[in-house]
């Protein structure tokens, strides 16, 4: 039985007298087009995936959105045909003071989706957002803020962290709570938005409890692609944390399928085969997020690592750990069994090319510098409790210690003392700090790494409850604990600090949320603090 919530169609049928009155602008415009739906609405709510902004610039960010009026029908229930959809930015939310307003078109080879990069706006101010058909169909309203100028003093930015989110595994609470959170600038979302894998049945599934169903099988197609984020889309508070903020998006693996790297896959597909899987996965991705055309899909992928700066208080680097890597040691046992040190050397995580830009970014003067990523870049021990050796993920950063090296040396080649590493992916809460020696891992640090829990994925958690092994075994680690939540970052000139956020249970709706820990950091220290 599928089970699946999809909010309730809601047409706003208005006149164009109706739209002026209520300070909307959306002219009727003739002869744009010669489909029907410019005349009239489309029967159901087409904007039944909600809205999302996203990549904020001192002048603008992208507001996206996705014509889908019955989300899991073939092309969300749209024809085959060009669509004309109004846009519009205001000071305020009920829309009296329009300050950018047009028109884009939605294209059914880009599943209907609309991706708006509005410019022309102040810095470091919230607008609204709103889009409508010529119909009158009329969205939901999005908010979100646009960066500080370059070069100016920022007092305080807040970003929230989230990601994994598993359909089927739990609810989506944690997203409803970080919606509500106060004065937020920015969202990251660090990947693994969707999950490939099949429906699998309701109820106790070996470790797993699932309370949702995937819609359909494995997902390899295009279609099957769309359709797995119009089911997640589809959902009311991943809505509205889009609705609420901008988000910095970002993808993992299981937006392609689990453990990938590069041209391969976790089966041993031939790598022209998954090529064709990758591409229709990763334009799938870019239809669906609000980034900008710089992440456009072209022949053999898209480049998804960019930078955004706020002011002089943060520069932010959203990087890509999935598509330049090479493929994992030890056949991607993800520490599953003992892998030999001397084969943890994969040479690239982030390829040559991203990697000195990186290099070349980390030449800055802000206060603080965001690596904003998928995977834990920390050495960590994760044997279990009654194993004597040692035991390290393939799939992390230690899987490529080369990597890792250069990019401690880049980190220290510039002098910077204000690295935090934003991971996630593990499913986790981890607050630590990376080591400049692999061999002394409670010696000199370089960097403060906090690793984000999924919002679903893993279902409702143990807390700390047979992990006390894991910190005792990495004295770089502070905590480390299975919940699923969020973390809040404060970011101050002099002191950053990180909330970690957990749900008492995602298995039902309605789960509390709580401060697991808090910590912070100095900008010339890289060393947490409990406070």
């Amino acid at each position: 039985m599928l089970k699946l919530i999809v909010p309730k169609p809601a047409t706003l049928k208005l006149d164009r007298r109706q739209l002026i009155k209520a300070g909307g602008s959306f002219a009727l415009i003739a002869g744009i087009s010669r489909s029907p739906l410019l005349a009239a609405p489309l029967g159901a709510n087409p904007f039944a995936l909600g809205v999302a902004a996203g990549d904020p610039w001192p002048d603008g960010f992208v507001i996206w959105t996705r014509l889908a009026p019955r989300p899991l029908d073939e092309h969300g229930g749209m024809p085959a045909a060009h669509v004309p959809v109004r846009w519009e930015v205001a000071e305020d939310q009920g829309f009296a003071r329009v300050v950018r307003k047009g028109e884009a078109t939605a294209l059914p080879e880009l599943a209907h989706s609309v991706h708006v990069e509005v410019d022309g706006l102040l810095p470091h101010r919230r607008y609204w957002y709103r889009f409508a058909t010529a119909g009158s169909d009329l969205s939901p309203v999005g908010t979100a803020r646009t960066a500080p100028l370059a070069g100016a003093l920022v007092d305080r930015l807040r970003i929230g962290v989230g990601g994994c989110q598993h359909y089927e595994m739990g609810y989506y609470d944690a997203w409803k709570h970080l919606a509500a959170e106060p004065d937020l600038d920015l969202i990251f979302h660090y990947g693994d938005y969707i999950y490939e894998d099949a429906a699998m049945p309701l109820g106790p599934q070996g470790k797993r409890n699932n309370v949702r169903q995937h819609a359909g099988d494995e997902i390899y197609s295009i279609d099957d692609y769309r359709r797995r984020y119009a089911q997640y889309k589809s959902d009311p508070d991943l809505q509205a944390a889009h609705a609420a903020c901008a988000f910095a998006a970002s993808f993992d693996d299981h937006e392609i399928d689990n453990n990938w790297a590069s041209d391969f896959d976790q089966d041993g597909t031939d790598p022209a085969i998954f090529a064709l899987r990758r591409y229709a996965a990763l334009q799938a991705w870019y239809e669906h997020m609000p980034v900008r055309k710089a992440q456009f899909p072209i022949a053999g992928g898209l480049t998804a690592y960019r930078r955004l700066d706020f002011g002089r208080l943060m520069r932010m680097h959203v990087l890509d750990t999935r598509s330049y890597r090479s493929d994992q040691p030890c056949g991607d046992n993800g520490g599953k069994s003992a892998c030999p040190p001397e084969a943890h050397m994969q040479p690239d995580m982030l390829g040559k090319t991203q990697e000195a830009w990186l290099d070349e970014g980390l030449g800055n003067d802000a206060a603080w510098n965001l690596l904003a990523q998928q995977v834990i870049v920390m050495p960590i021990d994760l044997r279990p409790a009654d194993a004597e050796e040692p035991r390290h993920g393939t799939d992390l950063w230690d899987g490529y210690r080369p990597a890792r090296e250069r990019l401690i040396a880049s980190v220290r080649r510039h002098g910077l003392s204000n690295v935090v590493i934003a991971t996630g992916d593990h499913h986790k809460h981890m607050a630590g700090a990376v080591p400049a020696d692999d061999d002394r891992l409670d010696g000199e640090k370089v960097a403060v790494e906090f690793l984000s829990t999924s919002i679903t994925s893993g279902g409702n958690g143990v807390g700390t409850a047979g992990l006390e092994h894991i910190v005792r075994n990495n004295p770089q680690i502070d905590l480390y604990a299975d919940q699923r939540g969020y973390q809040l970052f404060e970011i101050t000139p002099k002191l950053w600090k990180t909330d970690i956020k957990v749900l008492d249970r995602v298995d039902r709706t309605g789960g509390k949320l709580s401060t697991l820990a808090s910590y912070t950091v100095e900008p010339g220290r890289p060393a947490l603090h409990r406070s």
